[in-house]
């Protein structure tokens, strides 16, 4: 009597093999463990990278904070300039 019973699923079936965009290295990735945006580290180079898709897994270079921490301080900086010119007004300094 031939066996009924199904192949068992290896443990790779929840794991994806997804690609470093910056170094093209290869980089396992549970595909229950991550959501979209979620963001990882290359074990290769380093580089902060993004899940972007999930089927299949899909990654890309994450956003740098740095460059969200600069146009944080220059809003700050234009909003300071704003409450001078305010200031300036009250005070009645204006040259005419």
């Amino acid at each position: 009597m031939p066996s009924l019973a199904l192949p068992r699923p290896s443990a790779r079936a929840e794991e994806d093999m997804a690609t470093c965009p910056e170094c093209d290295a290869e980089i396992e990735v549970d595909e229950f463990d991550v959501d979209k945006g979620d963001q990882l580290s290359c074990p290769e180079c380093g580089s902060n990278l993004e899940v972007t898709g999930l089927s299949p897994i899909e990654l890309d270079l994450a956003p740098d904070d740095e460059d969200e921490d600069d146009e944080d301080e220059l809003e700050d900086d234009d909003e300071d300039l704003e409450d001078d010119e305010e200031e300036d007004e009250e005070d009645g300094d204006w040259d005419e």
